[in-house]
């Protein structure tokens, strides 16, 4: 293994974070890092809000399932898929632009998602944490009227940063052999592996919480896909220009 292999493995999410700032050097040196992502046919469709107004935090906390510490958080960053500039290097050259197709969603999102991950990797690299807030989905509309985003933009997660102020355990990921298969797709084992990967998540819940958590995998995805997915993104993402075609 290497130094870079060791901190992607060590990865958790912090929601506790000190009172020393991020600077705004430091801020920028992650955004860059973001911007050094893969991006499909070069598009480069993420946009990053860094929310800094208290009162916007709040909102954005309460819009979020009340977070607290997307408020107390050091720093804020909304990643929005943004074809918004898109639309204008096509009019820059007088080229009327094809949008609302679903591979524009994806690779979009997509794009986001890779910035992000980039930047999370490269604050954990400078000793702070920070956690991912798709929670924003739960209000997605309001949180695009709070940060004024126009067609074309739209809030993909939140995610806070800051300096750790707890240090929680590495959550176990899914046995190697469930997500990796070899020239084509079988499940034959899987509930096999999921049956000893439960025991493994029902103990690291009961250590975390003290034995007031006392869940396996299969049991917290079954009881989390029986319900509603966020049924108003359709309709939203139809409204801001995606998913027409």
């Amino acid at each position: 293994m290497n130094a870079t292999i060791d901190l992607l493995n060590a990865h958790r999410s912090i929601r506790a974070f000190t009172d020393q700032p991020i600077e705004t050097s430091d801020l920028h040196t992650l955004i860059q890092a973001g911007q050094a992502a893969a991006t499909s046919s070069f598009i480069q469709a993420c946009t990053v809000i860094n929310v800094t107004d208290a009162e916007k935090r709040q909102a954005l906390a309460q819009f979020a399932g009340n977070q607290a510490y997307v408020a107390a958080a050091p720093v804020f960053l909304v990643f929005c898929a943004d074809m918004k500039r898109h639309q204008l290097a096509c009019q820059m050259h007088d080229a009327p632009m094809q949008s609302g197709f679903t591979e524009q969603f994806i690779t979009a999102t997509t794009d986001c998602a890779l910035f992000a991950q980039n930047v999370i990797v490269a604050a954990e690299s400078l000793e702070m944490g920070g956690v991912y807030i798709g929670g924003l989905r739960n209000n997605i509309a309001a949180v695009s009227e709070l940060l004024e985003l126009p067609e074309l933009v739209y809030p993909v997660f939140g995610m806070c940063l800051g300096y750790p102020d707890q240090n929680p355990e590495v959550k176990p990921r899914l046995p190697l052999p469930v997500v990796l298969k070899t020239d084509r797709y079988t499940d034959t084992d899987d509930q096999a592996h999921l049956a000893e990967y439960d025991e493994v998540i029902r103990e690291y819940y009961k250590t975390r919480t003290g034995g007031q958590k006392d869940m396996s995998w299969t049991e917290q995805i079954s009881g989390m896909l029986v319900k509603e997915a966020r049924p108003h993104m359709l309709p939203f993402l139809k409204e801001k220009g995606y998913l027409l075609k």
